[in-house]
């Protein structure tokens, strides 16, 4: 199978879809790896260790989206769209349900999405796990930062000192991305909470995690007292393929602090409080009714290295399997890796995506 890797042009997004040693691995399995000059730069990665490790280097990303599949980090852009035709496999992150104009233009076009975050196995997403627990650990980081003065927070220290309360931060969501907030929260002293509806995630989060996160069963009222007290909320709400549930209305920040700051690490899939916008790298927060939002939707490419290690590992043996059985034979033998079928031959294919969308839900056929 022929593989291209483009250049992601999201605005500010560092990562690139296989290192060198990936491509190493599908070209020593027979198949053709097209790299987009310059893909692998900022994630620390040369063009001339692609080169070395087998690839086809690509001067133009019309090359690279010419091969049978072609594999990414984000979701494709606008100016992207040229490049779409029946027949390709679109492996990458595509979060349908907060952009029903991709979703479209894919549905027009044939293109066959494959999701990374709606892939499972044994009721895990273990390609979205590794860029959930980076910006799970990245919300504490970011949000303590904005609590400084400086930046228009109110000033309160995540860990305290002797003798003064530490921060409070309660986090919505305990999946990958809450428990990883969590555990940073707890370890820079801060008094934790998650808000959770499975009990028996509430049971592994009490065991699992330092005696300062507590866990409270997700109910309005308890959401009502969570906010008038809270220092730093963190949005961590998941619905494989949906849109994210929005659990903060803008007239429940009446109650909160001025200062304090919302990290929305939901904000792919639509964002979990009502006045979550997305932002980027450079131009990170704004300010809602005296609340500092943070709701960047490519936090791990603040941390390229670590991100694209990552994500390569996890993605690298799906890719081979898809180029070694063919798509179809993939999908049969790997149910799993079916449940990351969003679109395919002009039908939405995820019951869920379907739901957010408003759309026909057409049935997967591998399932």
């Amino acid at each position: 199978m022929h593989i291209g890797v483009p250049k992601e042009i999201k605005r500010m997004e560092t990562r690139v879809a296989c290192t060198p040693s990936g491509v190493r691995h599908l070209v020593n399995g027979g198949h053709r790896v097209v790299v987009e000059r310059g893909a692998g730069e900022k994630s620390g990665f040369a063009d001339d260790k692609y080169r070395r490790a087998g690839a086809v280097m690509a001067e133009h990303a019309e090359e690279v989206w010419q091969c049978d599949m072609v594999v990414k980090v984000k979701e494709p852009l606008e100016e992207e769209y040229v490049f779409f035709r029946k027949g390709l496999i679109l492996f990458t992150y595509l979060h349908l349900a907060g952009n029903p104009v991709l979703a479209e233009a894919l549905l027009a076009s044939g293109v066959t999405g494959l999701a990374y975050e709606t892939v499972e196995d044994a009721g895990r997403l273990p390609l979205l796990a590794p860029m959930s627990e980076i910006a799970g650990k990245m919300s504490v980081l970011m949000g303590g930062c904005f609590l400084a003065n400086q930046h228009g927070g109110s000033g309160v220290l995540l860990g305290g000192v002797p003798g003064v309360l530490p921060a409070r931060v309660s986090i919505l969501g305990g999946g990958s991305a809450g428990t990883q907030a969590a555990r940073a929260a707890a370890a820079f002293g801060a008094d934790v909470t998650v808000l959770e509806l499975d009990h028996e995630r509430m049971r592994y989060l009490e065991s699992a995690l330092p005696s300062q996160v507590h866990t409270l069963y997700s109910t309005e009222q308890h959401l009502d007292e969570q906010l008038a007290s809270v220092d730093l909320l963190i949005g961590a709400v998941l619905v494989p393929g949906a849109a994210a549930t929005r659990l903060v209305t803008r007239d429940m920040l009446a109650a909160v602090k001025k200062g304090s700051v919302f990290v929305d690490i939901s904000i792919d899939q639509g964002g979990c409080f009502e006045t979550s916008k997305p932002t980027t790298h450079d131009d990170p927060v704004y300010v809602a009714e005296g609340i500092i939002h943070y709701c960047v939707s490519n936090m791990p490419a603040a941390y390229p290295r670590t991100s694209t290690e990552a994500l390569s590992g996890a993605t690298l043996s799906y890719i081979r399997r898809i180029a070694d059985l063919g798509f179809e034979s993939a999908m049969v033998m790997m149910p799993g890796l079916a449940e990351g079928l969003n679109i395919w031959n002009g039908a939405l294919t995820h019951k869920a995506l379907a739901g957010s969308l408003g759309l026909e839900f057409s049935g997967n056929p591998f399932l």
